[in-house]
């Protein structure tokens, strides 16, 4: 049985392929798509990041391909509906990097209270300057996490140790998970007239789509603080960009880009109030880096395409199966599935649906929105 590894994973892990027996592992990083059709032709299963895109032509190029092994959260980079098509299951590892992710926010976040990288800047500089750098307190003010997934509920749980108020929008939460967590339910427009700080951990789809434009931040209190670490194109550049010019955002955080990588020229760049950090590849602990779906325009366009709200697919483990791991399908009906179940995490936004091992719905299910 033959395992293409298309994009560069953890040493670990592919060291861990070839000591399974029977199994004949063939790394190709960096492969171009004529030469990722070649590869395919006698492949059973191929083990991918965020690089390599598995299209309807890669599954047409490969006859015994079983499995796509996604390395990340999303499957944005696989089409999900030629993998159904031909009987291919799609695997994902959507809590893989969750605490990381959720950590990455809160750094953020912090850096959006405190500015210590411009403070740190200012003092390689040879500067010495005590008063622009004094920041404000977390303690007592309001964090508005949308989207309370795997990662926002993370957040969430950090926010409440700094002693934040914590809103949440997110339309699948259920009241009774929102007093479980100490959260308030909200909705977007209460959630972006009352907070102080404001994250986002959501996929991108047609109807996270610049959900947080001009006319959300209009709805803001002057000088609210934004962040995201989820998904490139919820958050319109251009809206924020004037935002943060004109005051109505103090200051903003971001890990993902509309287009990636960010352009050199980007305004982004040169404003004293934004922090950037490039997406990381991997993370530390063993776990997978962060996923996130390529966000050039024509992949947003097919995310969008696949990810259409009135059919969504969500993500969930079966009682049979590992977290993340098993066969997509659909979940046509994700509304009734969360009353039956009393979950609160898919919110319409989810990606992908993913039955454990046995197929089953799990009571107690988790989704893999961020």
């Amino acid at each position: 049985m033959k395992v293409l590894v298309a994009d560069k994973i953890s040493p670990k892990g592919v060291a861990h392929l070839r000591q399974q027996a029977g199994l004949e592992v063939i790394e190709a990083y960096g492969s171009t798509p004529a030469k990722l059709l070649e590869l395919v032709k006698d492949v059973h299963a191929i083990a991918v990041r965020s690089e390599t895109k598995i299209t309807a032509e890669v599954f047409a190029a490969a006859p015994l391909l079983k499995v796509v092994g996604r390395a990340g959260v999303g499957v944005d980079n696989v089409d999900v509906e030629a993998a159904t098509e031909r009987g291919v299951i799609v695997m994902n590892t959507p809590s893989g990097n969750t605490v990381a992710t959720a950590e990455l926010t809160f750094t953020h976040l912090l850096c959006g209270a405190r500015p210590v990288p411009q403070a740190a800047a200012s003092m390689r500089a040879g500067q010495w300057d005590r008063k622009n750098f004094s920041g404000s307190e977390l303690f007592r003010k309001t964090l508005g996490i949308v989207g309370l997934g795997r990662i926002g509920s993370e957040v969430a749980k950090r926010a409440q140790a700094f002693g934040m108020r914590v809103l949440a929008f997110d339309p699948y939460l259920a009241p009774s998970r929102a007093k479980a967590m100490q959260v308030e339910g909200v909705t977007l427009d209460e959630l972006l007239a009352q907070s102080d700080y404001i994250t986002v951990h959501m996929p991108l789809t047609d109807a996270t789509h610049y959900l947080i434009d001009e006319a959300a931040l209009a709805k803001c209190r002057k000088g609210v603080r934004l962040f995201n670490c989820a998904r490139g194109g919820i958050i319109k550049e251009d809206a924020l960009l004037a935002a943060l010019k004109s005051g109505q955002v103090a200051a903003a955080g971001l890990d993902v880009y509309e287009d990636e990588p960010l352009a050199k020229e980007s305004e982004f760049r040169s404003l004293p109030n934004v922090v950037l950090t490039p997406p990381p590849r991997r993370v530390d602990g063993g776990g997978a880096g962060r996923g996130r779906p390529g966000n050039c325009r024509a992949d947003r366009g097919r995310a969008r395409r696949r990810h259409h709200p009135q059919r969504s697919q969500h993500a969930q483990h079966g009682r049979g199966g590992a977290e993340g791991a098993g066969a997509v399908s659909r979940a046509r009906r994700p509304a009734r599935h969360a009353r039956a179940t009393g979950c609160a995490e898919a919110g319409g936004l989810a990606a992908h649906h993913v039955l454990g091992q046995d197929g089953r719905h799990g009571r107690q299910c988790r989704h893999a929105l961020d």
